[in-house]
């Protein structure tokens, strides 16, 4: 049973937010910006994002050159083209918004390795150059030497990407935390949202008493990503879980960059002198779509041979951290941003770019909600 303080204070809020990782918080922010003396809550179930905010790979980037061309392959050049836009932009403000040191941002480049079954794709190299000209001001992919970098034998080529680099994901988050506390945007962690009243905009979230707290918001913006069918149904979302494993610390680790395989389902880079490597979903991809926290041991297996043959050829790594984090995928890579009423929107669907797009589908659905 709540207090009468509680019940008069803490309830009540002109903008509830559903979900604290990168759009839910860049929603509040900007909506709180644009509205200075309105009331924002943030609630969010995990005591950290429970999607993927946190626990992805810390890639700085917005598509590789496999990954570009397996897109354009599956969709119009228009819509690619407006993503690409769109990740550039992401990167660009929060850099700008929150400098690089505070980010950990490191201009480090980033690869497409590139084996003889992938080499179609350098003959569009140009093509696709030619496409982001306008928006980079320059030519975005060339070739560069595998051999520099030790790869195994089964890299015959290599695309560098000058435009990408690497960040800390955990201290952007506690960069959108401090401006959180700035704007005073109130954020609850340990709120587990049971449903929703769409109509009455009323929060139900779990509690220790016998009875669900209930929230009252004017608006609401959920922003579960690939949690979102838990509580608004009929979104083309379909969970994906990625896996991630660092190794022990590597003296003298020999290069610095974040790369790419496979159309972008293999990454890897240094962190601390040591190796992350994560990805492989493909591999069980219907295991995978999943939002259960858990790791697969025919990716995991899968990676270490990865690691073995191909990054570091016949070293045998001792791996210090593993983890996974639920991502939101459809039919199209373009981020789910509308309103499901008059007073309730929706931002999730990230489609694994969260770190380039979140901060701008934050700043969307705060404009969707405020206008």
């Amino acid at each position: 049973m709540l207090s009468y303080w509680e019940k008069k204070n803490l309830l009540n809020y002109d903008l509830v937010v559903i979900g604290a990782g990168f759009v839910g918080l860049s929603t509040a922010i900007h909506y709180k910006e644009n509205f200075p003396g309105r009331s924002v809550l943030v609630l969010e179930r995990g005591v950290f994002p429970s999607g993927a905010s946190t626990r992805n790979a810390g890639f700085a980037c917005f598509g590789s050159l496999t990954e570009i061309l397996d897109d354009l392959e599956k969709t119009s050049e228009e819509t690619v083209f407006d993503l690409l836009v769109k990740r550039r932009l992401g990167l660009k403000n929060i850099r700008s918004v929150f400098g690089d040191e505070a980010l950990d941002y490191a201009p480090s480049g980033g690869f497409d390795l590139i084996r003889p079954q992938d080499e179609a794709c350098l003959g569009k190299l140009g093509y696709v150059n030619g496409m982001l000209r306008t928006v980079f001001g320059g030519e975005v992919f060339e070739m560069a030497k595998p051999k520099s970098f030790g790869f195994g034998k089964e890299i015959s080529h290599l695309v560098k990407n000058r435009y990408e680099g690497q960040l800390d994901p955990a201290k952007y988050l506690k960069c959108l935390w401090q401006k959180c506390q700035d704007l005073q945007i109130n954020i609850l962690t340990g709120a587990e949202v049971t449903s929703l009243e769409e109509e009455s905009c009323k929060v139900h979230v779990h509690s220790f008493y016998d009875e669900d707290i209930i929230f009252q918001g004017r608006l609401l913006a959920v922003c579960t990503n690939a949690f979102v069918n838990q509580l608004i149904g009929g979104l083309d979302i379909k969970p994906g879980r990625g896996m991630i494993m660092v190794s022990e610390f590597i003296p003298d680790f020999p290069w610095q960059g974040t790369f790419h395989m496979d159309k972008g389902y293999v990454y890897f880079r240094n962190v601390d002198n040591r190796l992350l490597i994560g990805g492989g979903r493909n591999l069980d991809e219907s295991t995978e779509m999943t939002t259960d926290r858990g790791i697969n041991s025919v990716i995991k297996n899968y990676l270490v041979e990865q690691a073995k043959n191909i990054v570091f050829p016949g070293k045998n790594l001792l791996w210090e951290n593993e983890w996974s984090g639920s991502m939101a995928f459809g039919e199209m890579k373009r981020p789910i941003i509308q309103q499901v009423n008059a007073r309730v929107a929706v931002g999730v669907r990230l489609g694994g770019m969260g770190v380039a797009i979140g901060w701008e589908a934050g700043k969307e659905l705060a404009h969707l909600l405020g206008s």
